[in-house]
Protein backbone atom coordinates (compact mmCIF):
# COMPACT_ATOMS: atom_id res chain seq x y z
CA UNK A 1 0.00 0.00 0.00
CA UNK A 2 1.08 3.56 -0.79
CA UNK A 3 1.94 5.81 1.78
CA UNK A 4 0.98 9.51 2.90
CA UNK A 5 2.70 12.01 4.73
CA UNK A 6 0.78 13.83 7.85
CA UNK A 7 1.86 17.31 8.81
CA UNK A 8 5.16 17.06 10.79
CA UNK A 9 6.62 14.48 8.62
CA UNK A 10 4.92 11.29 10.28
CA UNK A 11 4.76 8.55 7.41
CA UNK A 12 1.53 6.10 7.55
CA UNK A 13 -0.47 3.97 5.17
CA UNK A 14 -2.82 6.15 2.87
CA UNK A 15 -5.79 3.93 4.70
CA UNK A 16 -5.64 3.29 7.95
CA UNK A 17 -7.74 1.20 10.80
CA UNK A 18 -10.26 2.74 13.25
CA UNK A 19 -10.26 0.43 15.51
CA UNK A 20 -13.59 1.55 17.92
CA UNK A 21 -15.54 -0.11 16.17
CA UNK A 22 -14.31 -3.81 17.62
CA UNK A 23 -15.11 -2.67 21.21
CA UNK A 24 -17.96 0.59 21.48
CA UNK A 25 -20.13 2.23 19.70
CA UNK A 26 -21.89 -0.38 17.63
CA UNK A 27 -23.35 -2.99 19.51
CA UNK A 28 -22.20 -5.81 21.07
CA UNK A 29 -17.58 -5.86 21.34
CA UNK A 30 -15.74 -8.56 19.33
CA UNK A 31 -14.23 -11.40 21.32
CA UNK A 32 -10.47 -10.42 21.77
CA UNK A 33 -9.55 -12.93 19.35
CA UNK A 34 -11.22 -12.25 16.22
CA UNK A 35 -10.39 -8.66 17.01
CA UNK A 36 -6.62 -9.37 16.97
CA UNK A 37 -7.13 -11.39 13.68
CA UNK A 38 -8.53 -8.63 11.93
CA UNK A 39 -5.85 -6.10 12.98
CA UNK A 40 -3.09 -8.29 12.18
CA UNK A 41 -4.55 -8.76 8.89
CA UNK A 42 -5.01 -5.19 8.40
CA UNK A 43 -0.93 -5.27 8.98
CA UNK A 44 -0.74 -8.07 6.35
CA UNK A 45 -2.54 -6.28 3.81
CA UNK A 46 -0.47 -3.13 4.22
CA UNK A 47 -2.28 -0.86 6.57
CA UNK A 48 0.03 0.65 9.42
CA UNK A 49 -1.72 3.30 11.05
CA UNK A 50 -4.02 2.35 13.61
CA UNK A 51 -6.62 4.24 15.84
CA UNK A 52 -8.04 3.92 19.34
CA UNK A 53 -8.77 6.37 21.87
CA UNK A 54 -8.83 5.97 25.97
CA UNK A 55 -12.40 6.82 25.46
CA UNK A 56 -13.21 3.42 23.53
CA UNK A 57 -14.10 1.10 26.39
CA UNK A 58 -11.83 3.13 29.22
CA UNK A 59 -8.71 1.21 27.59
CA UNK A 60 -10.57 -1.83 26.37
CA UNK A 61 -9.97 -0.78 22.90
CA UNK A 62 -6.31 0.34 23.58
CA UNK A 63 -5.49 -3.09 25.37
CA UNK A 64 -6.64 -4.84 22.87
CA UNK A 65 -5.19 -3.33 19.75
CA UNK A 66 -1.77 -3.06 22.13
CA UNK A 67 -2.00 -6.80 22.15
CA UNK A 68 -2.69 -7.35 18.51
CA UNK A 69 0.50 -5.11 17.29
CA UNK A 70 2.91 -6.37 19.79
CA UNK A 71 5.00 -8.28 17.20
CA UNK A 72 5.18 -5.60 14.80
CA UNK A 73 5.50 -2.53 17.36
CA UNK A 74 8.08 -0.57 15.60
CA UNK A 75 6.56 -1.30 11.85
CA UNK A 76 3.21 0.45 12.89
CA UNK A 77 1.74 3.85 13.87
CA UNK A 78 -0.46 4.10 16.90
CA UNK A 79 -2.79 6.87 17.58
CA UNK A 80 -4.94 7.30 20.92
CA UNK A 81 -6.73 10.48 22.35
CA UNK A 82 -6.98 11.52 25.65
CA UNK A 83 -9.99 14.68 26.50
CA UNK A 84 -12.78 12.90 28.81
CA UNK A 85 -13.19 12.43 32.45
CA UNK A 86 -11.62 9.01 33.51
CA UNK A 87 -11.88 7.81 29.72
CA UNK A 88 -15.98 8.28 29.64
CA UNK A 89 -17.67 10.99 27.36
CA UNK A 90 -20.44 10.83 29.32
CA UNK A 91 -18.91 12.17 32.30
CA UNK A 92 -17.90 15.43 30.39
CA UNK A 93 -14.30 16.60 29.05
CA UNK A 94 -11.39 17.27 31.19
CA UNK A 95 -7.47 17.75 29.06
CA UNK A 96 -6.33 18.83 32.29
CA UNK A 97 -2.10 18.98 32.06
CA UNK A 98 -2.54 16.75 34.83
CA UNK A 99 -5.50 14.27 33.42
CA UNK A 100 -3.36 14.22 29.91
CA UNK A 101 -0.03 12.89 31.38
CA UNK A 102 -2.59 10.20 33.30
CA UNK A 103 -3.99 8.96 30.26
CA UNK A 104 -0.48 8.87 28.43
CA UNK A 105 0.50 6.85 31.13
CA UNK A 106 -2.37 4.55 30.91
CA UNK A 107 -2.20 4.46 27.14
CA UNK A 108 1.68 3.51 27.23
CA UNK A 109 0.28 0.21 29.54
CA UNK A 110 -2.51 -0.67 27.72
CA UNK A 111 -1.02 -0.51 24.56
CA UNK A 112 2.23 -2.04 25.81
CA UNK A 113 4.87 0.36 24.16
CA UNK A 114 7.14 3.39 25.16
CA UNK A 115 5.74 6.02 23.00
CA UNK A 116 2.58 7.32 21.19
CA UNK A 117 3.11 7.97 17.66
CA UNK A 118 0.35 10.46 16.93
CA UNK A 119 -1.39 11.73 20.47
CA UNK A 120 -4.90 13.61 19.44
CA UNK A 121 -6.95 16.05 22.18
CA UNK A 122 -9.83 14.15 21.58
CA UNK A 123 -12.79 17.22 22.16
CA UNK A 124 -11.68 20.74 22.61
CA UNK A 125 -12.11 21.81 26.35
CA UNK A 126 -13.41 25.06 26.50
CA UNK A 127 -11.98 24.90 30.22
CA UNK A 128 -8.57 24.42 29.70
CA UNK A 129 -6.27 27.02 27.15
CA UNK A 130 -5.66 25.31 24.58
CA UNK A 131 -1.69 26.78 25.04
CA UNK A 132 -1.71 24.52 28.08
CA UNK A 133 -2.54 21.55 26.57
CA UNK A 134 0.13 22.66 23.77
CA UNK A 135 2.50 23.05 26.28
CA UNK A 136 1.89 20.06 27.74
CA UNK A 137 1.93 17.71 24.82
CA UNK A 138 5.42 19.77 24.18
CA UNK A 139 6.67 18.42 27.43
CA UNK A 140 5.93 15.15 26.69
CA UNK A 141 7.18 15.26 23.56
CA UNK A 142 10.82 16.38 24.54
CA UNK A 143 9.89 13.54 27.45
CA UNK A 144 10.01 11.27 24.40
CA UNK A 145 6.40 9.71 25.41
CA UNK A 146 4.77 11.64 22.26
CA UNK A 147 6.20 11.61 19.10
CA UNK A 148 3.48 14.18 16.96
CA UNK A 149 0.17 15.38 18.16
CA UNK A 150 -3.25 16.46 16.73
CA UNK A 151 -6.65 17.62 17.39
CA UNK A 152 -9.92 15.63 17.02
CA UNK A 153 -13.25 18.38 15.53
CA UNK A 154 -11.41 21.20 16.44
CA UNK A 155 -12.72 24.57 14.72
CA UNK A 156 -10.27 27.16 12.48
CA UNK A 157 -9.36 29.33 15.47
CA UNK A 158 -8.24 26.42 18.33
CA UNK A 159 -6.36 24.64 14.99
CA UNK A 160 -4.13 28.03 14.30
CA UNK A 161 -3.32 29.20 17.99
CA UNK A 162 -2.37 25.49 18.94
CA UNK A 163 -0.07 24.85 15.77
CA UNK A 164 1.47 27.99 16.41
CA UNK A 165 1.97 26.59 19.97
CA UNK A 166 3.34 23.06 19.44
CA UNK A 167 3.27 22.25 15.46
CA UNK A 168 0.51 19.80 14.82
CA UNK A 169 1.27 16.67 12.68
CA UNK A 170 -2.85 15.72 12.32
CA UNK A 171 -6.26 17.01 12.53
CA UNK A 172 -9.01 14.19 12.81
CA UNK A 173 -12.82 14.68 12.20
CA UNK A 174 -15.69 13.65 10.18
CA UNK A 175 -15.42 13.72 6.29
CA UNK A 176 -17.26 11.95 3.69
CA UNK A 177 -19.38 12.38 0.88
CA UNK A 178 -21.96 12.10 3.65
CA UNK A 179 -20.51 15.39 5.48
CA UNK A 180 -18.69 17.94 3.72
CA UNK A 181 -18.32 20.99 5.97
CA UNK A 182 -14.40 20.76 6.55
CA UNK A 183 -13.94 22.01 2.74
CA UNK A 184 -15.64 25.28 3.67
CA UNK A 185 -12.93 26.39 6.34
CA UNK A 186 -10.89 23.87 7.95
CA UNK A 187 -8.81 21.72 4.56
CA UNK A 188 -8.02 25.12 3.35
CA UNK A 189 -6.70 26.09 6.72
CA UNK A 190 -4.75 22.60 7.37
CA UNK A 191 -3.31 22.85 3.70
CA UNK A 192 -1.90 26.29 4.57
CA UNK A 193 -0.71 25.32 7.58
CA UNK A 194 0.63 21.96 6.67
CA UNK A 195 -1.42 19.44 8.55
CA UNK A 196 -2.26 15.76 7.78
CA UNK A 197 -6.05 15.31 8.03
CA UNK A 198 -7.46 11.94 8.87
CA UNK A 199 -10.86 11.43 8.35
CA UNK A 200 -13.27 9.50 10.59
CA UNK A 201 -16.69 7.60 9.47
CA UNK A 202 -15.54 8.19 6.05
CA UNK A 203 -17.80 5.93 5.08
CA UNK A 204 -20.66 7.77 7.17
CA UNK A 205 -20.72 5.89 9.62
CA UNK A 206 -21.89 2.49 7.11
CA UNK A 207 -24.10 4.15 4.99
CA UNK A 208 -22.44 5.17 2.25
CA UNK A 209 -21.84 1.45 1.66
CA UNK A 210 -25.20 1.11 0.06
CA UNK A 211 -26.11 -1.47 3.20
CA UNK A 212 -28.61 1.09 5.01
CA UNK A 213 -31.85 2.32 3.92
CA UNK A 214 -35.22 3.58 5.64
CA UNK A 215 -35.54 -0.40 6.87
CA UNK A 216 -32.37 -1.08 8.15
CA UNK A 217 -32.49 -2.01 12.56
CA UNK A 218 -29.89 -1.37 14.65
CA UNK A 219 -29.20 -2.84 17.54
CA UNK A 220 -30.35 -1.55 20.59
CA UNK A 221 -27.01 -0.19 21.73
CA UNK A 222 -25.89 0.98 19.04
CA UNK A 223 -24.83 4.83 18.84
CA UNK A 224 -26.52 5.23 15.51
CA UNK A 225 -30.09 4.84 17.25
CA UNK A 226 -29.66 8.33 18.62
CA UNK A 227 -28.34 9.97 15.97
CA UNK A 228 -30.53 12.29 13.75
CA UNK A 229 -29.24 11.60 10.56
CA UNK A 230 -29.96 7.92 11.21
CA UNK A 231 -33.81 8.54 11.43
CA UNK A 232 -36.05 6.27 9.29
CA UNK A 233 -37.25 9.43 7.96
CA UNK A 234 -34.15 11.08 6.71
CA UNK A 235 -32.38 7.59 6.04
CA UNK A 236 -34.90 7.87 3.59
CA UNK A 237 -34.27 11.19 2.08
CA UNK A 238 -30.85 10.57 1.87
CA UNK A 239 -31.17 7.65 -0.32
CA UNK A 240 -30.41 9.96 -3.68
CA UNK A 241 -26.48 10.26 -2.32
CA UNK A 242 -26.20 6.40 -1.87
CA UNK A 243 -27.53 5.97 -5.32
CA UNK A 244 -25.20 8.01 -6.60
CA UNK A 245 -22.64 6.44 -5.17
CA UNK A 246 -23.83 3.03 -6.66
CA UNK A 247 -23.92 4.30 -9.93
CA UNK A 248 -20.04 5.32 -9.70
CA UNK A 249 -19.46 1.95 -8.57
CA UNK A 250 -20.77 0.30 -11.63
CA UNK A 251 -19.34 2.26 -13.92
CA UNK A 252 -15.72 1.72 -11.93
CA UNK A 253 -16.68 -2.29 -11.31
CA UNK A 254 -16.32 -1.31 -7.76
CA UNK A 255 -18.53 -1.36 -4.31
CA UNK A 256 -19.76 1.89 -3.15
CA UNK A 257 -17.62 2.00 -0.14
CA UNK A 258 -14.60 1.69 -2.53
CA UNK A 259 -15.79 4.41 -4.11
CA UNK A 260 -16.37 6.60 -1.27
CA UNK A 261 -12.85 5.98 -0.04
CA UNK A 262 -11.42 6.42 -3.25
CA UNK A 263 -13.21 9.75 -3.51
CA UNK A 264 -11.36 10.85 -0.15
CA UNK A 265 -8.53 9.99 -1.27
CA UNK A 266 -8.58 11.82 -4.50
CA UNK A 267 -9.49 15.10 -2.68
CA UNK A 268 -6.05 15.74 -0.90
CA UNK A 269 -2.27 14.12 -1.12
CA UNK A 270 -2.59 14.97 2.65
CA UNK A 271 -5.54 13.21 3.47
CA UNK A 272 -5.67 9.84 5.14
CA UNK A 273 -9.14 8.08 6.17
CA UNK A 274 -9.19 5.90 8.76
CA UNK A 275 -12.21 3.22 8.29
CA UNK A 276 -13.35 0.95 10.90
CA UNK A 277 -14.58 -2.86 10.36
CA UNK A 278 -15.16 -5.95 12.36
CA UNK A 279 -15.56 -8.00 9.40
CA UNK A 280 -12.21 -9.04 7.30
CA UNK A 281 -14.27 -9.56 4.00
CA UNK A 282 -15.22 -6.20 4.56
CA UNK A 283 -11.13 -5.01 5.50
CA UNK A 284 -10.43 -6.49 2.26
CA UNK A 285 -13.18 -4.72 0.56
CA UNK A 286 -12.09 -0.90 2.40
CA UNK A 287 -7.91 -1.58 1.10
CA UNK A 288 -9.64 -2.24 -2.42
CA UNK A 289 -10.52 1.47 -2.96
CA UNK A 290 -6.65 2.11 -2.56
CA UNK A 291 -6.83 0.17 -6.70
CA UNK A 292 -9.62 2.16 -7.99
CA UNK A 293 -8.66 5.25 -9.60
CA UNK A 294 -11.36 8.25 -10.07
CA UNK A 295 -10.15 10.49 -13.05
CA UNK A 296 -10.85 13.87 -13.17
CA UNK A 297 -13.91 13.75 -15.26
CA UNK A 298 -15.37 11.14 -12.31
CA UNK A 299 -14.58 13.72 -9.71
CA UNK A 300 -16.26 16.44 -11.74
CA UNK A 301 -19.24 13.86 -12.38
CA UNK A 302 -19.27 13.19 -8.33
CA UNK A 303 -19.09 16.66 -7.72
CA UNK A 304 -21.49 18.24 -10.18
CA UNK A 305 -24.25 15.30 -8.59
CA UNK A 306 -23.23 16.26 -4.94
CA UNK A 307 -24.19 19.75 -5.65
CA UNK A 308 -27.73 18.59 -6.24
CA UNK A 309 -28.18 16.50 -3.03
CA UNK A 310 -29.15 17.72 -0.03
CA UNK A 311 -28.19 15.92 3.48
CA UNK A 312 -30.96 15.82 5.76
CA UNK A 313 -30.24 15.87 9.48
CA UNK A 314 -27.93 16.75 12.09
CA UNK A 315 -24.82 14.39 12.68
CA UNK A 316 -24.96 14.60 16.65
CA UNK A 317 -27.07 14.41 19.13
CA UNK A 318 -28.05 15.68 22.87
CA UNK A 319 -24.61 16.07 24.53
CA UNK A 320 -22.13 14.82 21.90
CA UNK A 321 -23.40 18.58 20.20
CA UNK A 322 -21.47 20.33 22.85
CA UNK A 323 -18.03 18.47 21.84
CA UNK A 324 -17.69 19.94 18.96
CA UNK A 325 -15.56 22.96 18.73
CA UNK A 326 -16.40 25.44 15.87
Amino acid sequence: MKKRILGQGLEVSELGLGCMGLTFGYGTATDEKTGVELIRKAYDLGITFFDTAEAYSKGGNETLLGKAVKPFREKVVLATKFGFKNGDPTQGLDSSPKRIRQVVENSLQYLQTDYIDLLYQHRFDPNVPIEDVAGTIKDLINEGKVKHWGLSEAGFDTIRTAHSEQPITALQSEYSMFYREPEKEIIPLLEELGIGFVPFSPLGKGFLTGAIDENTKFKDNDFRNTVPRFSEENRKANQALVELVKQIAKQKQATPAQVALSWLLSQKPFIAPIPGTTKIHRLEENIGSTSVELISNDLQQIETALKEIEIVGDRYSGNYKNFVNK
